[in-house]
């Protein structure tokens, strides 16, 4: 963040339930039927961030990958009108097919089961793919994935860029053929990784004022 933060922007990293900062109590209290509360601390770290002046909802940008992915996936999808640009990468976003790409079994105990219908019950409240609707404006984002990624499937970002292609929205779309989950695998490519980033949330966020 360091070029973000010489340009004048500020930047925040919001410790949620679900992560390993305060322990395994705090990890447990964001799994399965209570992985909600992942997303609602962030949007309450958002939303906060505007009440106390710090930034304004259109001038505010998310950024995950991975999991974070998920997470900036529910902020589209769920919270759209507290944020003003979406950085996206390597993502889990389709939620009902996770279990059958890649190392997607391996993180049951994470989410559940989608194959369990009791348990798609509640994965299907934070699946950003299902939850995108026609009719609803969404903040421009940026989908970024690798086509080598052996943990997250590419199918995600590659799906959720059709549907908000199909929806009218604003997406840009970026695959790295090399890389892995890290999505680059040289210097190089991590620095245009970083500066694509960047660019993509100045521009979003000037655009919208």
């Amino acid at each position: 963040g360091k070029a973000w933060l010489e340009r004048g922007g500020t930047y925040v990293i919001a410790n949620i339930r679900g992560g390993g900062e305060y322990g395994p109590q705090w990890h447990r209290a964001g799994l399965r039927e209570h992985r909600h509360r992942v997303y609602e601390d962030f949007a309450a770290v958002a939303r906060t961030l505007s009440e106390r002046g710090v930034t304004t909802p259109d001038r505010l940008a998310v950024h995950g990958g991975s999991n974070g992915g998920l997470l900036v996936g529910n902020m589209l999808t769920r919270h759209p009108e507290l944020v003003g640009a979406v950085l996206c990468e390597v993502p889990l976003l389709d939620m009902s097919r996770y279990t059958h790409l890649l190392a997607g079994a391996s993180w049951r105990a994470e989410y559940g089961d989608p194959d369990d219908p009791a348990q798609w019950e509640y994965i299907r409240t934070f699946s950003p793919f299902h939850l995108l609707r026609a009719g609803h404006r969404y903040p421009p984002v940026l989908l970024v994935t690798s086509t080598r990624d052996d943990r997250v499937h590419p199918a995600h970002a590659r799906t959720m860029a059709h549907r908000l292609e199909d929806l009218g929205q604003a997406v840009t779309y970026f695959e790295n053929s090399e890389g892995g989950h890290g999505r680059a695998s040289t210097n190089a490519q991590r620095a245009f990784m970083s500066a694509l980033e960047y660019d993509f949330a100045w521009r979003a966020l000037k655009g919208r004022t």
